[in-house]
C-alpha cells in the first residue's frame, strides 16, 4: 500500500514538473504588469493633455447631439 501511495506521489510530482501551463501564465502576468505600468506613466506625462482633448471631444459631442436632436 505504501509502495503504490509512493508511485501515485512520484508520477504527481512528474507530470507536475513537466507541465508548461503555469510558465504561460507567468508571463502573461509579467506582460500585464509591464502594460499597466506603460500607462501609468503615459497618463502620468500626459494626463493634463489628455484631459484637455477629452473635455473638448465631450463638448462636440454634447453640441453634435444638441443640434441634432428634434424640436
Amino acid at each position: 500500500m505504501i509502495s503504490n501511495f509512493g508511485l501515485y506521489l512520484a508520477t504527481l510530482v512528474h507530470r507536475f514538473r513537466k507541465e508548461e501551463d503555469g510558465l504561460a501564465l507567468t508571463e502573461y502576468l509579467i506582460l500585464l504588469g509591464l502594460l499597466t505600468g506603460a500607462v501609468i506613466v503615459a497618463v502620468l506625462a500626459f494626463g493634463t493633455q489628455l484631459g484637455v482633448l477629452w473635455q473638448e471631444w465631450a463638448t462636440w459631442l454634447e453640441n453634435e447631439t444638441r443640434l441634432g436632436a428634434p424640436s
